[in-house]
């Protein structure tokens, strides 16, 4: 699973998210990208999307979703194959878990 596939998951609650990103590898040049966007003011979702494409693979990367000044998600992906999925919203995790039955609780 991708982050593009996360990000079109998460339905309308991620699409008015601002996002920062941050790697612990750079695996591919559109993480720079994605950094340099996120030391400002954040990107949007639909820029983050477009930066995220099915083959963009990510190694210890985390992806923190903002509402206003308010953390309400944060994506993390270890190794490219795991991911965590932290959300203030109930529904967010539930629609996750449905998609993906293998998905556990931790």
């Amino acid at each position: 699973m991708t982050l593009a596939e996360l990000l079109v998951r998460l339905g309308s609650f991620g699409l008015d998210l601002t996002w920062r990103v941050e790697f612990d590898e750079i695996v591919d040049p559109r993480c720079v990208e994605m950094q340099r966007r996120s030391a400002d003011a954040g990107m949007d979702t639909l820029t983050l999307l477009s930066l995220t494409t099915p083959f963009l693979q990510l190694i210890d990367a985390e992806a923190r979703g903002f509402a206003g000044d308010e953390l309400v998600l944060v994506l993390t992906e270890f190794d490219s194959s795991l991911w965590d999925v932290r959300a203030v919203n109930e529904r967010v995790l539930s629609e996750l878990r449905q998609h993906y039955p293998g998905a556990a609780d931790l």
